[in-house]
């Protein structure tokens, strides 16, 4: 829901909450840490479409578990100039190990849920032998 703007399309705070399904208190965190830079008109903020951009990035890498020094790299990395090397493997690297850790909590929940199984079988078996199943 862009904002009426003359040359480039503008977001308030609580179009861009809306927008992402964050507080406000949310989107005044990231622009204290400096992931946001809206423009001021007195009291309020106007977010411009790269505010928006690096909101999206911020609330994805979060969701995908990466620590907020992590994003921030990834970010400056979307801000420069394409095809660095460096920061593409840094991208790929950190990739790769959320990816690890991704896979790792997958067979930790798998086996999790094995174990639930199991002990819900002989729950059943139990209460059947005692003739309250």
């Amino acid at each position: 829901m862009p904002g009426a703007g003359r040359d480039a399309p503008t977001w308030t705070i609580t179009q861009l909450a809306e927008e992402y399904d964050v507080t406000l208190r949310t989107i005044r965190f990231y622009e204290d840490k400096g992931f946001l830079a809206p423009e001021r008109r007195g009291s309020q903020r106007i977010f411009h479409a790269r505010d928006r951009v690096r909101l999206g990035l911020v609330l994805r890498g979060r969701r995908l578990g990466f620590s907020l020094r992590e994003i921030e790299t990834i970010i400056g990395m979307y801000d420069a100039e394409p095809g660095e090397q460096g920061q593409l493997r840094y991208l790929l690297e950190q990739i790769g190990s959320r990816r690890q850790e991704l896979e790792q909590r997958g067979r930790d929940i798998d086996t999790t849920l094995d174990e639930l199984a199991e002990v819900e079988r002989r729950c059943q078996e139990d209460l059947e032998r005692l003739g309250a199943g």
